[in-house]
């Protein structure tokens, strides 16, 4: 997945308005989903500044979605869309999120090490808005702008010359 196809915090909720009277469930491996009994505790901005093996500066925002299992499952089905955004709401007149950050889900439960997530396919099936989730990755942002910084790729570096 390059980062054009990463869905932004705008996509993401409006396909969850477009949606409200389903059930909202996410799939965090091939037939693995997460329980019904979950709950959205929370709902993080990241502003994230870094700089790259190259010496050029990144920044971007990431908005994070993290999701529990509680040890007592306490329903059988999963929350409603339309509960999920009045949590949106809730959170929103708390905190502006920026429309166009990065959308990740954040999870983890006895089975499954807790990790972020990308939100991928979005599917409806049956009275559920499916979201699944594919792995989030690391990526050398040097290799990206064309130069072979730190692969084994005929590497080039020279003193100044903007490589790792």
């Amino acid at each position: 997945m390059n980062t054009t196809e990463l869905i932004n915090w705008q996509t993401f909720k409006s396909k969850l308005q477009d949606n409200p009277e389903l059930t909202l469930q996410f799939q965090y491996a091939e037939d693995k989903w997460v329980d019904a009994s979950y709950h959205i505790t929370e709902i993080k901005q990241a502003p994230i500044v870094s700089v790259d093996c190259g010496g050029v500066m990144n920044s971007w925002t990431e908005i994070i979605v993290q999701l529990w299992e509680p040890s007592a499952k306490d329903n059988e089905r999963a929350m409603s869309v339309s509960k999920a955004l009045s949590i949106v709401k809730l959170v929103e007149k708390s905190l502006p999120l920026n429309p166009l950050a990065v959308v990740k889900i954040e999870f983890g439960n006895s089975q499954f090490d807790t990790r972020q997530m990308y939100p991928g396919e979005f599917i409806i099936d049956n009275g559920n808005f499916i979201v699944n989730l594919s792995a989030d990755f690391t990526q050398c942002k040097a290799i990206n702008r064309g130069e072979s910084c730190g692969s084994t790729e005929t590497v080039t570096c020279t003193p100044g010359g903007g490589c790792c």
